[in-house]
Order: C-alpha cells, then structure tokens, then sequence
C-alpha cells in the first residue's frame, strides 16, 4: 500500500492490464488523476472525448477514460462511490488566489502534478482536466451551473482502473478545503 500525504502528489507508471486501485482511507478526500500514453506523452486522458463516447458526465464502473486521440487508457472496473468529477481543472495557485482570496498560495494539486511528472517528460502546458476521483460537483441541469459540495466517499472506499496502454499516472491527495469537506487527508494507492 502507497500513502500519498496531505496536499502532495506523485507520479507512477503502469503497464497495460495492470489495475490502479485508488483508495479514500479517511473519507471524504479527493484524488486529482492523469493518464498519459508512455510510449508518447503528447496522448493524455480528455473529459472531452471522454464524455462525448460515455455520453455522461457522471463516470462510473464500465466507462473508460479515452484519450485527445479517441484511445481508451483507463476503464473504471470497480467504483464504490460513484460520484467523481471530469469537469474541474486541478487546483493551483492561480485558484487559491482567485477563489480562495489566499495571498500566500499553495501551489495545489496542479503544482503537485507538474512537479511530480516533470520526470517523464510533462510540462505545465500538457496538464489537462484531471479525473478528480471521489470529487462531488453537482450540476443543475437547467442553469449549468455546479456546485463542489463535500465528496460522499467513506473511509475505505475505493476505485478501481485497467490501464488499457502502457501509462504514466498522476497522482494526488487534493490540496482545495471546499473539494474535500474543509480538511486535508491521505490517499492511498495500490498498482497489481
């Protein structure tokens, strides 16, 4: 079992068939994910595409994740939460800043991912809309507007993924108050 610290990240590979369990031990605790294709890391998980094939913005066991190039590199084989979000960027300084009115900024789950893929070769600008696993944003369907409401998640809830291609995982235990119920827990992880 892997502990990733409150407010940190940490980046992995994966080779394909292999299953990314993706563990909540307290509750209520978001982990911000990304996927890029290892053999070319100009491929990395898309919300967009992703919701056009699922045609729900709500994934859960089944979908996959598929790629700015229409390839599936992750498909959710277990979930007991449910509800997760693919709409939100990952958290920065820049959202502190500007939602947080905080002068003195963490750098977020977006400074945690960069630092941590900067290894594989991802820079700042490759780093789309993470997979916020466990993460609850609403949306009203009439107005569009969304709320970041505390996540539903247990202590020991989890989700599942196969990677569908050799991979590089990103990966975090969420640095935003409002994401996770206004306080800051661990995520653990298990690649098998």
């Amino acid at each position: 079992m892997n502990e990733i610290p409150p407010r940190s990240g940490t980046a992995f590979t994966m080779d394909k068939g292999q299953r990314l369990t993706v563990i909540d031990p307290e509750g209520m605790q978001v982990a911000d994910l990304l996927a890029f294709k290892r053999a070319d890391i100009g491929e990395v998980i898309s919300a967009g595409r992703t919701f056009d094939y699922a045609e729900t913005i709500y994934l859960t066991t089944g979908h996959q994740l598929f790629s700015n190039r229409s390839n599936p590199l992750l498909e959710i084989v277990e979930d007991m939460v449910g509800r997760h979000d693919f709409l939100l960027t990952p958290c920065s300084k820049d959202t502190f800043r500007i939602c947080y009115d905080d002068h003195d900024p963490h750098r977020g789950c977006f400074g945690n991912l960069a630092e941590a893929l900067a290894p594989f070769g991802v820079n700042e600008d490759m780093i789309p809309s993470a997979f916020n696993c466990f993460m609850n944003v609403p949306v009203d369907g009439e107005t569009g507007r969304f709320k970041v409401l505390p996540p539903i998640s247990k202590a020991g809830d989890r989700i599942v993924f196969e990677a569908k291609e050799d991979v590089v995982i990103g990966l975090t235990a969420c640095s935003a108050r409002d994401s996770n119920g206004g306080s800051f827990k661990p995520i653990h992880w298990t690649v098998d």
